[in-house]
């Protein structure tokens, strides 16, 4: 596949084998149903004809409750990565595949407004110890849960999730890899790297990890 999620740049008539529409076709002629199908059987094809068809309907979802383009455009590949990831899962009997996409749209559009709560929240935090003078001095561990936090919002994804995953719902290795639909390997890897990241970050602070 010499396209990818981002650019999403399709060949000029990429074509679909006939074991999946009967016959050797260009993907644009392809039914929406066609595409469906040839998505959930793998088709890489159907990949790029998908994102070529749904792909701004998706951003436009986003964009209308995150107010946000870059985060919206964050959305919209994560919804297609999770969505070639767990392709499998989907059956076009049940319903199609545009409909699917929404669906999982709906979950990482969640998922952002979560994370901006859990952001805010920290800022909140912050400010209460900075800006208050006749605040107590915070315990430690409240501090180094405010200054881990705060770094976790520098990493990208999925990297940050997968944290946030491991320190605040206290999931194992495993439990994130299912969650998040991840190679168990990869999972480990990223936790590796991240920490290693957070540990030279937070050494300056006398942070313990």
């Amino acid at each position: 596949m010499t396209a990818t999620i981002e650019t999403a740049t399709v060949r000029e008539e990429p074509r679909v084998t006939g074991s999946v529409t009967g016959a050797t076709e260009p993907a644009a002629s392809m039914t929406d149903a066609d595409v469906g199908t040839a998505f959930a059987q793998g088709v890489e094809t159907a990949l790029e004809e998908a994102y070529r068809r749904w792909a701004s309907l998706v951003f436009t979802v986003a964009m209308r409750t995150l107010s946000d383009r870059t985060d919206a455009e964050d959305v919209v590949q994560q919804v297609y990565v999770a969505a070639w990831q767990s392709r499998a899962s989907f059956d076009p009997g049940a319903g199609s595949l545009p409909g699917w996409l929404l669906g999982i749209t709906r979950h990482k559009v969640a998922d952002v407004h979560a994370a901006r709560a859990r952001l805010g929240r920290t800022q909140q935090a912050v400010e209460r110890v900075t800006t208050d003078p006749t605040a107590p001095a915070p315990a430690e561990p409240v501090v180094d849960k405010v200054l881990v936090a705060d770094e976790l919002a520098r990493l990208g994804q999925p990297q940050k999730r997968i944290l946030e995953l491991a320190f605040y719902e206290d999931l194992t290795h495993a439990q994130i890899a299912s969650v998040l639909r991840l190679p168990l390997g990869t999972v480990k890897s990223h936790i590796k790297r991240s920490l290693d990241k957070l540990r030279v970050r937070l050494e300056v602070d006398g942070v313990a990890l």
